[in-house]
This record gives structure tokens, sequence and C-alpha cells, in this order.
């Protein structure tokens, strides 16, 4: 959703679980995931459940297996896993061995306050079922071939030992691996440190874009991955949610299907077209994707995509968690320049050195400036410019572009995880 507007508009930025009034008085567009009619939620899941593609109705899938492994997001995702496990809950309940492990990828395990943020109500009587997948654990990891793009393929050994898998993920685009959801349960969901590290190199490459798919080293590397996986009994469900989280449509049944059907679902939620660049963006990382500054990365991604070259960025995110991964922290803080951050990366690579390349790619050709709870010698170390608060940092980059003998103009996204702007 677009919405123009000149002067006295006020608009509402997201900081952690609050908001904070913006008064934008010069032309700008405001960028928001469009707001499609939401259904039934529960109708819409039992719906997905019955009529899944390609594959049996979920019910019948779970009566045919004698172990069953149930694959959820962490918390970094805001995935509806305790909506639709609530749907689920009276058949997996009589389940002979039912097991869930968190698929944290690389990231840390969740905390109390996430676990049931994850599951729910059934967490308290599940949470002796309930495994943390842990990617530098080497002894958990079972080892099953090379993918064609040249991944050694690590996966939690838990995968294979239960043969039957129950996949519950959400679809939205994503800066490098094209979209999130589907096979990336697996990789990197449940995948070794050395599988990830491998596969997220790929994302250095220009064709690594949100919305891309076919010809995206990441994306086709993850499906390629599924070819050594091809003997699991996998059931896919797929979510795809609005901007503040209810739930828009979901698919379900076979794993590279219904990701594809929740593909053209999420374009329809996230894809927000704009009638030009501007030369400020200001992009807010909303709750939970605020958590570290790591995760935060992906609304500079997206903000990227509606600024004007030798325009200025700001990233508003409370970064709750502080850094996250301290890999690409490291690497930006120990260089001078973004140009050699890049030079770096392409020397030598390391799980998170992605994250280092991308923003520092943004900083060769625009200024970066954060709104956030982090210190400021740690947003300089990240080649980001501290500023004390939302409003002063619109109101001074509006001073600057004058300074500079240009007209202002501003895109604003308050959900710049989330928002994908395109030029019409």
């Amino acid at each position: 959703m677009c919405v123009k507007g000149e002067d006295g508009m006020n608009v509402k930025i997201p900081y952690g679980k609050d908001f904070v009034d913006l008064e934008v008085n010069i032309p700008h567009e405001v960028l928001s995931p469009n707001e499609p009619e939401v259904g039934d939620e529960s109708g819409i899941i039992s719906h997905a459940l019955s009529h899944p593609i390609g594959r049996e109705p979920f019910d019948e899938f779970v009566k045919n297996t004698n172990s069953l492994l149930v694959i959820v997001n962490d918390a970094t995702r805001p995935t509806p896993t305790a909506r639709v496990l609530q749907e689920m809950k009276d058949i997996l309940a009589d389940h002979p061995d039912v097991k869930f492990i968190v698929a944290t990828g690389a990231h840390r395990a969740p905390t109390e306050d996430e676990f049931r943020f994850i599951f729910g109500e059934i967490y308290d009587e599940m949470k002796e079922q309930i495994f943390v997948h842990d990617a530098r654990k080497d002894e958990d990891m079972e080892y099953l071939g090379v993918s064609s793009n040249g991944t050694e393929m690590y996966i939690n050994k838990m995968v294979r030992q239960a043969g039957n898998i129950l996949v519950i993920g959400s679809v939205e685009p994503h800066y490098f691996a094209g979209y999130t959801g589907g096979r990336k349960a697996f990789l990197p969901g449940v995948a070794g440190y050395k599988t990830i590290e491998m596969n997220h190199k790929h994302a250095l490459s220009n064709a690594a874009q949100s919305l891309a798919l076919e010809g995206n080293p990441v994306a086709e590397d993850m499906t390629d991955a599924m070819e050594v996986l091809k003997d699991l009994n996998i059931f896919s469900v797929q979510t795809v949610l609005t901007a503040d989280h209810g739930l828009y449509a979901m698919t379900a049944g076979d794993l590279l299907e219904s990701f594809d059907a929740a593909v053209d679902k999420a374009n329809e939620v996230f894809c927000t077209k704009l009638s030009k660049k501007g030369n400020i963006v200001l992009s807010a990382a909303p709750y939970p994707m605020d958590i570290d500054l790591y995760q935060s990365q992906k609304a500079l991604e997206n903000g990227r995509l509606a600024l004007e070259e030798g325009g200025i960025i700001i990233l508003v995110s409370k970064c709750r968690d502080g850094v996250g991964d301290d890999t690409f922290l490291n690497l930006l803080g120990s260089s001078a320049t973004c140009n050699e951050v890049m030079e770096k990366t392409s020397e030598c690579y390391k799980l998170g050195f992605h994250k280092a390349a991308r923003m520092a790619q943004i900083g060769t050709w625009a200024k970066m400036w954060a709104v956030s709870d982090l210190d400021s010698d740690v947003l300089k170390s990240a080649k980001l410019e501290s500023q004390e608060g939302i409003q002063e940092a619109f109101d001074k980059a509006i001073d600057l572009i004058k300074e500079q003998g240009k007209e202002p103009y501003a895109i604003i996204l308050p959900q710049g995880s989330l928002t994908i702007p395109l030029i019409e």
C-alpha cells in the first residue's frame, strides 16, 4: 500500500512494541504491505489441512506415520506456529511418537518467553518433546552428500531418524534467498553450520535478491539441497501473514508446490509500488524482527530499493538483544571504509560476512544512519551513524538534502523488514 503525502502528515513508526509519531512536512510516500481482506482464521487453516496440494489430507498423513518430527521456526520469524498447532492439537496428541524441533539455523536457542510465543497453549504439555537445533554441534549432524552447487549437506540427525516430517513455515520476501519458507526449514533451518556457511556465501552474488528464485544461487542451492532429502515423507504447511500478523493465507501439502502457491499470496501482501525513489528513506524493523542488528539489516536491504544514489537511509530498530552474530560486526569494525569491507569479503568468507558486505555495499553510495538502543560506538563500527531520535534524524536528513541544493523527497517504510518497494 502506498500513501502519498505533502505537509503535516503524521506517520506512526514502530519502535520495539511501541510506536513513535513522525511529523512529515515534505513531499513523501509511505509504503506498507498491502491490506488484503482476511477471512476466518480457523477456516483458513482447516481448509488448507483438508485440501492440501499434491498430498493426502493432514489427518491421513499423520495416521500413516509411526514417528513424526515437527519442524517449526524460531522467534525471529512471525510465523503463527502456535495458532496452527492449536488447530492440530487433537490429531498430534493422539500420535504415539511426535517430537518438535526449533529450526534455529545459526541463531541462538529461544528464551522461555520465545518458546511460549512459538508454541502457545501447547507448550506446557509438549515441552518434554521439544528440541532445539544447534548448528554448531557437529555430533548432532548427519552428512547426506553434496548439492550441485558444491554445498556439503549436513542435517540434524533427528530429521532422518523420524523420516516423517511436518514443516510449519511462513513465506515472505527475503533479501537474498528470494523468499522465506518452504525449503528454508531444512537449509538453513536444521542444517549444520558449515552447510549454512557454504550456502550463505552465495548471498554475495548480485543475483541473490528479494523476489528472485530462478537464477538466484542461494535459492537454487536450497532447492537443490532437497534432492538429498527426497526420500523423506514431508507434509508442508506454509502461512502468509498480513503486516499486523493476521493470517491471510495458508497452503499445505507437497513442500515445493505449497511453497510456490504461498509465494503468489505473499506477493499480494508485501510488494508495494512507488512512483519514484527518494533521497531520504526511513525504514523500520518492526517487532519481532527488531531482535538484533543482524536481523534488522533486512529493513536496510528493503529500504535501499527505494533510495536514490547519494541519498540518506535511516534504519529504525530497537535491537532488543544487541548485535546478534558478532562476525559481521567484527568485519565492519575492522575495516576503515565500506569499500575495504567489500574487498575483505571477496578474499575470505565466513558466515555473517554476507550481512557485512550487503550493508557496506549501501554505504559505498549512500549515507547510513540508525536510531537504535545500541551504543553509538557499536553503530559506528557497523558503518551506521547514530541518531538521537526518529524525528531528529528525519529532520536532520531534510536539512542535509537541502544543503546539497536538492528538494527533499522521502520514502517511509514503517514495516521495512516486510515491505518490498517496486517502481511503477
